[in-house]
């Protein structure tokens, strides 16, 4: 999967930070979306499909761990990055909870960021498809073959597992 196809949404009060980590992503190809509270991470989210989300873990109303659950229930296969400068075992345990699929510490090392990101896409892709061809066999076992439903149907799984 190259930078292009993937898609990051990053979550974090910190603007000045938001704006760096931007801007280094998109330089490099990433697709990246920014927002300043988990709570606008779910509006985000629920407008729009991204691969990875890299969530700071304390901020205020909505903290990490929470917009982590709010995050996955609305996209299961999305994976997580969480990064904060408020590392703790306790965190990173409860993040876990939240199938993180990292925990790193600020400031987080660009190029390990980067190998990350594709580690996590990859992640999202496998899961999703996985998830969209055990729907698929479903369907089809149930029945669903006329060609007009079918097509249907897979308009309809593309995008409940993000893969527009």
């Amino acid at each position: 999967m190259s930078e292009t196809d993937i898609r990051v949404l990053i979550v974090d009060d910190e603007e000045e930070l938001i704006d760096y980590m931007s801007k280094r992503l998109l330089r490099e190809g990433f697709t990246v979306r920014a927002t300043t509270s988990g709570e606008e991470a779910v509006k985000a989210l629920e407008n729009e499909d991204f691969d990875v989300a890299i969530i700071d873990l304390k901020m205020p109303g909505m903290n990490g761990i929470e917009t982590q659950a709010a995050l996955k229930g609305l996209r299961p296969h999305l994976q997580t990055i969480v990064l904060t400068g408020h590392g703790s075992l306790d965190a990173a345990l409860e993040s876990g909870k939240q199938n993180a699929f990292k925990f790193m510490a600020k400031p987080a090392e660009h190029d390990e960021l980067v190998r990350t990101l594709h580690e996590a896409a990859e992640a999202k892709t496998k899961l999703a498809t996985e998830a969209f061809r055990e729907e698929m066999d479903k369907l089809t076992r149930d029945g669903v073959n006329s060609p007009r439903s079918l097509l249907k149907a897979i308009d309809e799984l593309r995008k409940k597992h993000g893969m527009d």
